[in-house]
């Protein structure tokens, strides 16, 4: 069993995939496997991977599935995976060659006796310029919840490393929902609650600012609207009590919770039955008047069509 399963979902990258590729290539460390995902892509990804599969020196699992977005393929990765640390290395991005040597030492070099505590390693990234992307760790290494270092911390940007595979299982997406993409939040919600990782102030991502996102853009708000309120309920539920260090970044999730309840169809008496917590009741109610003047904007910017 490897110690990595590098997971790659992809959706139409043929023409980026060769990042991953290369640079799991150049890996100095080799205990790892690549798992990738496809989500029903029609143009030459099929073919790439058989080339890849044969010129690979490391294993290599390609598996295609009809098109139905990344949660999804996200929970497919789970129950395929075979090694202990679970990563994932977008189909548009690469790594630097020691990415998984540097975070092999510093998983292997947390103390035995509390390391069930931890959720993993995580790292800095930078672009294709060599440019930091995001901000860097206060200390390093740092350890603490995905909470803690949003809210306490006020750590923003892209960052990238390594999850307990077993830990990570006990968190899958929900599958019946509409649209085709839950965030990440959704999930770290819920490991932060009684686990933390390891930060490290080490650029291991290269994280590629060419590419045009499958799931951000000018789009309707609606196509993922269920998605983001699943998210929200879970920061509210979950996130509320760190609303004196950081009023105003809750109170910016319970406005967009209502927002995009709103736009799911989940009326008003329903938003405050699915909250689980007082505290997140009440953000949510102060947040109400914002939520229904951006739901507005949006039913504005994109009228249903009949």
């Amino acid at each position: 069993m490897p110690l990595f399963t590098v997971y790659t979902p992809t959706y139409n990258r043929a023409h980026t995939l060769h990042r991953v590729f290369e640079s799991l290539q150049a890996q100095t460390c080799r205990d790892f496997e690549w798992l990738v995902i496809d989500d029903g892509s029609t143009d030459d990804t099929p073919a790439l991977m058989a080339r890849y599969e044969s010129e690979a020196g490391f294993p290599v699992r390609y598996l295609r599935e009809p098109h139905r977005g990344a949660h999804h393929a996200h929970n497919l990765s789970l129950r395929e995976s075979r090694g202990q640390l679970w990563l994932k290395l977008d189909s548009d991005d690469g790594c630097v060659p020691e990415a998984l040597a540097r975070l092999q030492h510093h998983w292997e070099n947390l103390p035995s006796a509390n390391r069930d505590s931890f959720s993993g390693v995580t790292g800095l990234c930078r672009d294709q310029n060599g440019a930091l992307v995001g901000m860097r760790f206060p200390a390093d290494p740092l350890d603490c919840s995905a909470a803690e270092l949003e809210y306490r911390y006020k750590v923003r940007g892209e960052k990238w490393g390594c999850l307990r595979l077993d830990l990570l299982r006990q968190f899958p997406y929900p599958e019946a929902v509409p649209g085709n993409f839950i965030p990440e939040s959704y999930i770290w919600c819920q490991i932060s609650q009684r686990h933390r990782t390891r930060h490290i102030n080490e650029e291991l991502r290269i994280y590629w600012m060419d590419a045009p996102s499958l799931v951000h853009g000018h789009r309707d708000p609606r196509t993922n609207a269920a998605g983001h309120q699943l998210m929200f309920k879970m920061v509210l539920d979950l996130e509320s009590r760190w609303f004196f260090t950081a009023p105003l970044r809750l109170l910016r999730a319970a406005v967009q919770y209502s927002r995009f309840s709103f736009l799911s169809g989940v009326g008003i008496t329903e938003q405050a039955r699915d909250l689980l917590s007082f505290g997140g009741r009440l953000l949510w109610l102060v947040g109400l008047p914002g939520g229904v003047t951006l739901w507005g904007r949006d039913c504005l910017r994109f009228p249903v069509r009949v």
